[in-house]
């Protein structure tokens, strides 16, 4: 179990490399990728399933943390498929919603690594 949760922890930190690493690539010219949905919707499941084997594996968790990381991945989820449509229908995608998307994540991932 531990080596499964490992392999989903290593993908979820993949998603969120998809999301914020092309949001700081596309900084000059912000836009939201398709693969930053495709990141994101990595990280849900990552999650999620991270969050299912938590009592499998006996770990000590703070829920609250983890209730806050499900809901801005969530946003985040949203944001960058409602970018994702714009882009294929080659549509302008506003700054604002590119810099939401990667800044949510970036977010996201602060609390993972600061909060206790």
């Amino acid at each position: 179990m531990k080596i499964l949760f490992d392999i989903l922890v290593f993908l979820h930190i993949i998603g969120a490399t998809m999301i914020v690493g092309i949001w700081i690539g596309q900084m000059k010219k912000p836009t939201v990728h398709p693969r930053q949905f495709d990141g994101a919707v990595l990280q849900l499941i990552t999650g999620i399933a991270m969050m299912g084997l938590i009592p499998a594996l006996d770990m000590d968790v703070n829920y609250a943390k983890l209730g806050i990381k499900f809901v801005v991945a969530l946003v985040v989820a949203v944001l960058a498929f409602i970018g994702r449509r714009r882009y294929k229908k080659d549509q302008p995608v506003g700054k604002g919603l590119a810099h939401a998307v990667g800044g949510l994540a970036l977010l996201n991932i602060a609390i993972a690594t600061i909060w206790q």
